[in-house]
Order: structure tokens, then sequence, then C-alpha cells
């Protein structure tokens, strides 16, 4: 089994996902903008959701196959949202996604958030790659990736079935070799 670490930021913290979870995860995923973004959060979200979702994260942590982080303000124990990263072994590389709350939209959070998991990725995981996709109306997931100097690689057509509906992608990457780059470019890129 893997050990869930904490990760801290400037303003946040990002710790194990824990049944005590539950209420907050029902009070901001139960948002039709939440779900209509994020690929596995239905509308509507209510509290079997929510023990459904903690079984998943906690048993792909104990199956090393993901780390899911809550995200909480620092100092505060409320989950705002949720990033993770769901590892490929074999190519050495993770998925990462993300939610937050809206509430807490438009405040950089998860600008702030996906940092701290990127520098977990590739210097506590040495993974080889990491990337995520989004929706091409979701402008404020691209902000997010391109202020953490990911590298948008392709924009894939019908590529996720959503009930009856294709639906689009742009996905977005960054490798090892390119994070140390920034490192060595922008040392402010670790902080």
């Amino acid at each position: 089994m893997m050990k869930s670490p904490e990760l801290n930021t400037q303003k946040l913290s990002l710790r194990k996902i824990r049944t005590g979870d539950i209420p907050s995860l029902v009070k901001y995923c139960n948002n039709p903008k939440i779900s209509d973004q994020i690929i596995n959060i239905p509308y509507p979200y209510g509290e079997e959701e929510a023990k459904k979702r903690i079984s998943f994260v906690l048993e792909g942590l104990e199956k090393g196959e993901r780390y899911v982080f809550a995200i909480t303000l620092k100092g505060k124990d409320e989950l705002i949202g949720e990033i993770g990263l769901h590892l490929d072994k074999t190519n050495n590389s993770a998925q990462f996604g993300y939610w937050i709350g809206e509430p807490f939209w438009g405040k950089g959070l998860a600008t702030e958030a996906l940092s701290a998991i990127l520098k977990f990725g590739f210097e506590e995981l040495n993974l080889n790659k990491i990337c995520a996709t989004h929706y091409p109306e979701n402008k404020a997931s691209a902000k997010v990736m391109l202020n953490n100097k990911m590298i948008k690689e392709a924009e894939m057509k019908a590529h996720y079935k959503i009930g009856e509906e294709y639906r689009d992608v742009v996905q977005y990457r960054l490798t090892k070799e390119e994070y140390e780059n920034l490192k060595l470019s922008d040392p402010s890129v670790t902080s």
C-alpha cells in the first residue's frame, strides 16, 4: 500500500481524502458546473456518490494506481476540491485531474495545487511524463495548465463518449526533461 503524503503550498494543504469529507464532496460536487467538466462526477451528486468516490480513491491508493488529494485551504480542514495523479506504471507517466468548488474559482488555487502535484510527480515519484485533458470550452483549465508551463500537445476529436454524445478534448503535457529545464530557467517552478 502506498502512503499518501501531505503536500503544502503557500495557500493550500493537499491531504489524504477521508470519510469525513463526504459532506464537503456533496456540497461542492452537486453542481452542474462541476459535473459538466469532470467525466466521473455525475449530477445530481449525493452522499452515495461521495461514498463511492472515497472508496475508489482509497482503493486506488492501496493498489498503487493513483494518488488523489483533498485540496484544503491552509489552516482549515474542509475539502474544497480534489487533485490527483492516475499512474501508468508501464510508461512511467500519469494523467492528472482536478476540480475546485465554485466558491473558490478565480483565486489561483487550482494553479497552485497543480504546481505542487507536478513537483510531487516529477521529484518524488520520478515520473517521466504528466498530462491532462480538458474540454475545449473550459478555458479556466487551459489557463491552469498554461500557468504551470504545460505544453499543449493535441486536440482530440470525439475522444470521450458521455451518454450519447461524443466530446472533444485538448491535451497538455510536461515531461521530466521539460520540467527540469523549467527549473533551471525559472527557480520559482519548484517553490
